[in-house]
């Protein structure tokens, strides 16, 4: 069955500032998304958002917050229960993961934030850079967490950055399998620095991190960072790209 699509909402951050919160989330609504995934609440704040997103009709399959362990764990559990989200994303920087030291306490912050997770009925995900898929001794960074992490721990795999760090995104979300439910798809040269491009304008080969997905893959999420022309354009472009394709299903 074809996935749902999404929009990480950071990629209308400076929209949202502009315009407000719920004028952007409605357009967003309007192209056909299905669902939107909030990275933290700028200019809102959860419950009104959780209220705007019901009305809307848009589904919340995740959350980029802070990291659910020690006093953030209760705002996290209550943002996410606003929202109705079932995945609580998070991250670290690339210091975290430049030696295996770093990468096995990294992972035990993880593990830490899986078992609070756990406890009020939520997953945790880990959400990549590129720095996570180079090589760390005669191994992928990815590799030794794979080893590490609970295996209740998922990955939100950002595609486009592993193909950034020189790995190919299809063979790692093939070997990830079940445990990559959620895919961000962001588009361009996959250069770190380069501005990025509405899906399906770039270097990305989406039909084949699809194909490799196959039944696993629960949601794609587009995300933009920046982007070469006008964001909410590509938003629009993005989501007629992958659903016209076949690759994501939307509302329209």
């Amino acid at each position: 069955m074809t996935a749902p699509i999404a929009l990480q909402l950071y990629t209308v951050r400076e929209l949202i500032a502009e315009r407000g919160f719920e004028a952007v989330v409605s357009e967003v609504a309007e192209i056909g998304y299905v669902g939107v995934e909030p990275a933290g609440f700028p200019g809102t704040t959860p419950a009104e958002a959780g209220r705007l997103f019901k009305e809307l009709g848009l589904q919340v399959p995740s959350a980029h917050l802070a990291l659910p362990v020690g006093d953030d764990v209760q705002p996290v559990v209550e943002a996410m229960a606003a929202i109705g989200g079932h995945y609580v994303v998070s991250g670290r920087g690339p210091d975290q993961f430049q030696d295996l030291a770093a990468i096995k306490e990294t992972c035990a912050l993880f593990n830490e934030a899986a078992a609070n997770a756990r406890a009020h009925g939520l997953r945790f995900g880990v959400h990549n850079h590129w720095w996570e898929y180079l090589k760390v001794g005669d191994r992928y960074a990815y590799e030794y967490m794979l080893d590490l992490l609970d295996p209740e721990v998922v990955f939100e795999v950002d595609t486009y950055w592993v193909k950034t760090a020189g790995v190919d995104p299809a063979e790692v979300v093939r070997k990830l399998g079940a445990r990559a439910p959620l895919l961000h798809i962001k588009d361009g040269p996959a250069t770190r620095d380069a501005p990025m491009m509405a899906i399906g304008s770039g270097v990305m080969d989406f039909p084949a991190i699809v194909q490799a997905a196959g039944e696993n893959v629960e949601w794609l999420i587009v995300e933009l960072d920046r982007c070469t022309t006008d964001m909410m354009e590509a938003v629009r472009q993005s989501y007629e790209y992958l659903v016209g394709e076949g690759l994501a299903r939307g509302n329209r």
